[in-house]
């Protein structure tokens, strides 16, 4: 498993943006599916967005499609979520997460229970 570090959350007005980070240790971070999730106080854990091993695809939730954009940078091994035109209702902890896929010919996963990596989160307030 990787060592994953979020960073980049903050306070920030409706309708601002906000790039978070996400740094993988070792040196196998190619091997891994990479997702950004999050979670507003009282609810469960939310899928946002998720990238392939090399970065040719992507899948978002429908709530930020257009608004946010994952991206990655394997020779940092860094994966980035963009986030422009914030609500409100974007406000939550931020978890980048990773799954490795390297022997899977699959790599759309959506659910928590389907990453065993994962980082301490970075608190995202949108204020209205």
């Amino acid at each position: 498993q990787v060592q994953l570090i979020e960073s980049g959350g903050g306070l920030v007005q409706a309708g601002g943006s906000l790039r978070l980070s996400c740094v993988a240790s070792g040196r196998t971070f190619d091997f891994y599916t990479m997702a950004w999730f999050r979670q507003a106080p009282g609810k469960e854990r939310e899928f946002v967005t998720v990238i392939s091993r090399i970065g040719g695809s992507t899948w978002y939730v429908d709530s930020v499609k257009g608004r946010f954009t994952i991206s990655r940078d394997n020779a940092k091994n860094t994966v980035y979520l963009q986030m422009n035109s914030l609500k409100p209702e974007d406000t939550a902890v931020y978890y980048c997460a990773g799954r490795n896929t390297v022997y899977s010919s699959l790599e759309y996963y959506t659910r928590p229970a389907d990453f065993n990596s994962w980082g301490q989160g970075t608190q995202v307030a949108v204020s209205s």
